[in-house]
């Protein structure tokens, strides 16, 4: 897809990307405290049925796996090696399930290190990671490729000439944010707009950070004048601990309601993050499509 047909695909109509992928994996065996990236790979008949209900239920943008696989977040696993392999067995599964009933997004993040001055990682070093995951998103045949759940305005920024030095392909944003809209490692979601939109990103927003009804604030404050497609793509609610696990216990009634006030409020992409099914989805595309 090139950047045009996506501004014409978003401009006055509501797009729907999937839910979660983490915390569904967790559902279906996988381990914690392993490369997820791999582990899905080698179990993609799991990942398959997932997105193949994602697309059932009405996402027209479906999140290719690939979320951590760049050098710097795989060296922790000793895989740092293996950035092609990864993203692109990742990208190709997702196309096997959805085909083209919906657009392919290849999936960055943060690497979880603040930048220097607050930590040791050096944007040089972050740029390259982005560069060589980026390529390799591409290659493998993405539709588009979104760097989420970022915890630094810089790390957006140096995604975004990362995916721009590399391709063409349209680039969405979204930081991850604390309920004042505050990045955790620097920027505001109002400014992740602003900056967007000044260097050429195709839509920004929000995703992870809480329940919709504790982002609408911040949701207001972001939409308000933006020039570019408003991203939300929230938790089901705040998680409970359960045994050492974060139960997320937002039924898919109460999160629609309130992602109806936010589409009001002027977003025009929304999706769900951690503890959201396709059921989540289903709601949503009935509610507002």
């Amino acid at each position: 897809m090139n950047r045009q047909g996506f501004r014409t695909m978003t401009e006055n109509r509501i797009l729907l990307l999937d839910g979660a992928t983490g915390t569904e994996m967790l559902k279906r065996g996988m381990p914690r405290n392993i490369c997820a990236e791999a582990w899905i790979l080698d179990h993609g008949e799991l990942l398959e049925d997932l997105q193949k209900a994602y697309v059932q239920a009405g996402s027209q943008v479906v999140y290719a796996p690939t979320f951590s696989a760049n050098r710097i977040s795989l060296k922790k696993h000793g895989l740092e090696r293996d950035v092609k392999r990864l993203n692109t067995g990742l990208v190709e599964l997702t196309r096997k399930a959805v085909g083209q009933d919906a657009l392919v997004a290849g999936d960055m993040t943060t690497p979880g290190e603040p930048l220097d001055p607050l930590g040791d990682l050096e944007e040089e070093e972050l740029f390259e990671a982005y560069c060589e995951q980026a390529e390799a998103l591409y290659q493998a045949g993405a539709d588009l490729i979104v760097a989420e759940t970022l915890m630094a305005l810089r790390e957006a920024e140096l995604a975004l000439r990362a995916v721009r030095s590399v391709c063409g392909l349209p680039f969405m944003a979204t930081m991850t944010v604390q309920e004042d809209g505050r990045a955790w490692f620097g920027g505001t979601a109002e400014e992740l707009v602003k900056k967007m939109t000044e260097q050429g990103a195709d839509a920004a927003g929000i995703n992870c950070s809480s329940g919709p009804r504790q982002l609408e604030p911040v949701v207001r404050a972001m939409a308000a004048g933006a020039e570019i497609p408003v991203i939300v793509k929230p938790n089901a609610g705040l998680p409970v601990m359960v045994d050492g696990n974060a139960v997320y216990d937002m039924k898919p009634e109460d999160f629609v309601r309130e992602m109806k006030k936010l589409a009001q409020d002027g977003v025009s992409i929304l999706g769900g993050c951690c503890g959201t099914t396709p059921e989540f989805i289903r709601m949503l595309r009935a509610n507002l499509l």
